[in-house]
């Protein structure tokens, strides 16, 4: 996604810029009109592509954000799953040893 919204967004700007200068250039304007205008533009389009970036950023912070949490959640599960098992071992654990304490009671009796 990183590479196509940044190719996204430099080719948006070179067009812009490109298409801008072409059309201030060829302008039967003076020269220092010329300058304002390509100034203006320059000053706009880093406005524009300052909104796309921060639009960006504010994109990918909200799925770094909802991947966190899907990622929490999943740990959560895994870890109450875990414990879940771990406490059926430990119960097939105390009745083997409640079998082999009654096993080794009979054989002491005897």
């Amino acid at each position: 996604m990183k590479n196509s919204t940044s190719t996204a967004i430099i080719g948006t700007l070179a067009g812009t810029l490109t298409g801008a200068l072409i059309g201030v250039l060829f302008a039967p304007d003076k020269g220092t009109k010329t300058r304002k205008k390509i100034k203006t533009k320059a000053l706009d389009t880093k406005e524009d592509l300052m909104q796309k970036a921060n639009s960006v950023s504010d994109e990918i912070a909200l799925k770094f954000n909802s991947q966190r949490a899907q990622f929490e959640s999943n740990l959560d599960t895994m870890v109450s799953d875990m414990n879940t098992k771990a406490d059926d071992v430990i119960k097939s654990l105390e009745k083997k040893l409640a079998n082999l304490r009654k096993e080794n009671e009979i054989i002491n009796a005897n």
